[in-house]
């Protein structure tokens, strides 16, 4: 079984977030791999071991991302593969091509991301890259066995919980609870530092002469500091009133 799993590099989701010129300030700030895409990292080392295969781990983004690709190395992927070309960076429209077009060089059973980044909270890369390379997807799984060419996959909707089955090649986007991912071992990370990771400029992929980013970013800033809470006094008929009194005019959500 071929699979590729598709890894983001992001904040520490402990880290304080600063803006420097309308832009998120990278000093001093320590990358992880995106919480959700180890999951998919785990499960695809869970069912390369189950059912025989390979496991590639992909990120788009700068040389520095080296070192969460060899992480993932570490916790039992066989290969990594690293577009670094600066050329090839943009908004989602732009990322899903080029990853689109790099999967197309292999045939993979089986491709796995996270639901989401922690850090722009998008989830588009993986739906987008499924509809070009036109397979199935799955998004938020919580489960998922593969029987032969045949996958079922379960996942939260609201509360509830809904069965899908497909056919492979097919691509599943993980929620937490699918597993729970390992830590790297120290044999993990000895082998990590041998394994083969490939490097892709924007010389090594066909794309369109007008593929740009769809899309801008006009500004950014935090959002405004939480305000301490109110309790309202009295009886519960009258803090009932003056809730909705305040829902009404001072909030207007009502």
């Amino acid at each position: 079984m071929n699979i590729l799993v598709l890894m983001k590099r992001t904040f520490d989701t402990e880290e304080k977030i600063v803006i420097e010129d309308n832009q998120i300030s990278e000093e001093s700030v320590e990358f992880i791999i995106n919480p959700y895409d180890e999951y998919a990292i785990e499960e695809a080392i869970k069912l390369r071991d189950d059912h025989g295969g390979e496991v590639t781990v992909l990120s788009l983004g700068p040389e520095d991302g080296e070192k969460e690709l060899r992480t993932a190395l570490a916790m039992g992927a066989d290969k990594g593969i690293l577009i670094g070309d600066e050329a090839l960076f943009g908004d989602e429209f732009k990322v899903s091509h080029v990853i689109a077009e790099v999967a197309k060089r292999e045939s993979y059973d089986i491709i796995l991301g996270g639901n989401v980044s922690v850090d722009n909270g998008a989830g588009q890369v993986a739906p987008r890259v499924a509809e070009l390379l036109d397979i199935p997807q799955v998004t938020t799984i919580t489960k998922l066995t593969v029987e032969g060419t045949k996958a079922i996959a379960e996942k939260d909707v609201e509360g509830d919980l809904e069965v899908i089955e497909t056919t492979l090649p097919a691509l599943f986007t993980a929620q937490q609870g699918l597993n729970e991912p390992r830590y790297p071992s120290l044999p993990g990370i000895m082998k990590a530092k041998k394994k083969p990771l490939e490097r892709i400029t924007s010389e090594d992929v066909s794309l369109p002469d007008d593929l740009s980013s769809k899309t801008e970013v006009v500004s950014l800033s935090l959002p405004p500091k939480k305000e301490a809470g109110r309790i309202l006094e009295g009886e519960t008929e009258e803090k009932v009133k003056e809730l909705v009194e305040l829902l009404s005019h001072e909030a207007k959500v009502l």
